[in-house]
Formats: structure tokens, C-alpha cells, sequence
């Protein structure tokens, strides 16, 4: 299941039912869960950790030292999860500062060319598609869908089931559930569609859009608004969530 072009450094640990392709680089470090598969021309360096039935697609590159400038050559870390797929030419940093890591979740989707920096947290059923680029320090909760070539200012967080339009410029927050798009991007409403496809019930629904009429359409003090829907809405899990995530911003919110 190893082809015999293929480079493997004798520090590296290869799980059971590995496939490795033409021309793979696989260095010291790195640990490499069953069942992963890697077409050809993949790099892997470590130190990484790498769960169980990942697909690498052809030239990826993963766990390669950071871009940050700052960074002296210390141990940093790269740790991915299972059932995982990256296309062509993705591209995943580790951390930067001594012993900080990298950490992808697991059944996630990452579309060719897509870059992940430094320290990001990205959580699971994630998809970003073509040439999406995560500046570092950047967190992604679960379920987000990332637009073809959006970019991503770093420390910047995505809430959970939000989602962006291609070409979006992201500087501060996304706040989950919710839709953006533009250059900056801007708030263009709930994202009722994938809300409904994972389960939400139509009184949470009704529920984020009335929170996003709230926040997002009526003028007044923003932290208000946030503290006055947090009181009517206290038994509701999605708008607690938004309402928490709105007050912990520290880059401030996209409206």
C-alpha cells in the first residue's frame, strides 16, 4: 500500500491500511492513523497527529512550520482528527509559540487550494471551499460553510452554522447561524436553509430571526439589544449560544 517512490522517515509511525501514493513525503514526527490515504506528491512533517481515514488529494502540504515571522524554530504542533478530506494543494501550518498547536476536528471538507495558518481551531462538518485563506489564531465552530476565495483576518472567530459568500473579506466575528457576504463583509440575515437541513425546529428558527431583527435591523445601544434578547429568549439554546458568543467578541461583531 506504500509506493516505492514514496519517502518515509524511519521516526514517523504509518497506521494499519495506509495508502501512500507516488512521490509522498512523509517526515519525523508525524503519526499517521489507519485507513489514511494519500495521493501523490503529498508532504507531511510534523510533529502532527493525524486520526484515522483521512484523504489527502495530490500536493498537499501538512504541518509545515509556520509563516509567522516571529517563529525561532521551537516545537509546535499539528493535530487532525478522522474522516477528514483535503483537496489539492491544501495548505496546514502548525502553532507558532513553544508547544502551542493547530487543531482540526473531524468530517470536514477543505476544497483545493485552502489554507489554515498558525494556532486556528477548526471544529467539525466544516467545508471550505476553493482557495479559502484562515489568517492564524483563527476558531471555527461547528458546521460553518466558508465561500469560495473568502479570506479571514486572523484572531477572527466563526460561529457555529454560519455561513459566508464567496469572495467575502472577514475582519471581525461571525456570529453563528447567521449569513454574510461583501467586501467587508456585512450581516445579510439567518441561514434558515442550513438550519433546517441539520434539524433545527421552526420555533428555534423563529426564534434567531427575531434575534437577528433585533441586533442586526433596529437601531439603539448594541450591547442592549444583546442583554434584552438574552433575558427574553433565557430558555432558548440557540440565541443563549448567540447571545454568549456576541458578549465573548474580542474583534467585534460583523453587521
Amino acid at each position: 500500500m506504500i509506493h516505492p517512490t514514496a519517502i518515509i522517515h524511519p521516526g514517523a509511525e504509518i497506521g494499519e491500511g495506509c495508502t501512500i501514493g507516488p512521490h509522498c513525503v512523509i517526515n519525523e514526527g508525524v503519526t499517521l492513523g489507519e485507513g489514511c490515504e494519500l495521493m501523490n506528491g503529498v508532504t507531511v512533517t510534523g510533529p502532527t497527529k493525524i486520526g484515522a481515514r483521512n484523504k489527502f488529494f495530490s500536493y498537499a502540504s501538512i504541518g509545515q512550520r509556520t509563516q509567522d515571522l516571529k517563529y525561532a524554530g521551537e516545537p509546535t504542533y499539528l493535530e487532525i482528527g478522522n474522516d477528514n478530506t483535503f483537496r489539492e494543494f491544501t495548505t496546514v501550518n502548525r502553532g507558532t509559540a513553544p508547544g502551542e498547536k493547530t487543531v482540526i476536528g473531524s468530517h470536514n471538507l477543505f476544497l483545493t487550494g485552502v489554507h489554515i495558518a498558525h494556532d486556528c481551531v477548526i471544529g467539525n462538518h466544516v467545508i471550505f471551499s476553493n482557495y479559502v485563506g484562515m489568517a492564524g489564531h483563527i476558531v471555527v465552530e461547528d458546521h460553518v460553510i466558508i465561500g469560495g476565495h473568502a479570506a479571514v483576518h486572523q484572531f477572527c472567530r466563526i460561529g457555529k452554522h454560519a455561513m459566508t459568500g464567496g469572495l467575502a473579506k472577514i475582519v471581525q466575528d461571525i456570529p453563528p447561524y447567521m449569513i454574510v457576504d461583501g467586501n467587508p463583509a456585512v450581516m445579510r440575515g439567518v441561514n434558515q436553509i442550513g438550519l433546517t437541513r441539520h434539524g433545527f425546529t421552526e420555533t428555534d428558527i423563529r426564534a434567531l430571526k427575531q434575534a437577528y431583527k433585533a441586533l442586526f435591523l433596529r437601531k439603539g445601544v448594541f450591547a442592549d439589544a444583546v442583554e434584552s434578547l438574552a433575558a427574553d429568549y433565557a430558555e432558548n439554546p440557540a440565541v443563549t449560544h448567540l447571545c454568549e458568543f456576541i458578549r465573548t467578541t474580542k474583534r467585534g461583531i460583523t453587521r
